[in-house]
């Protein structure tokens, strides 16, 4: 399986995750597979996006 990326302009992670894997709570994993510790972007960022697990919702899912 070949890896996702999203190449993004600034913003932050909650709202990656939310538009990506369906739960703004889920940034974490966004970080943290991307080795970084600030939800806030910068400029232009490349990430790898984890794969989609509903199990790992730490909130209420996006309809």
């Amino acid at each position: 399986m070949s890896e996702t990326t999203v190449t993004v302009v600034g913003g932050n992670l909650f709202a990656i995750a939310a538009q990506y894997l369906g739960d703004a709570t889920q940034w974490i994993r966004i970080a943290q597979i991307n080795n970084m510790n600030d939800p806030v972007l910068d400029g232009v960022v490349t990430l790898i996006m984890p794969p989609v697990d509903v199990s790992a919702t730490g909130g209420v899912p996006s309809v």
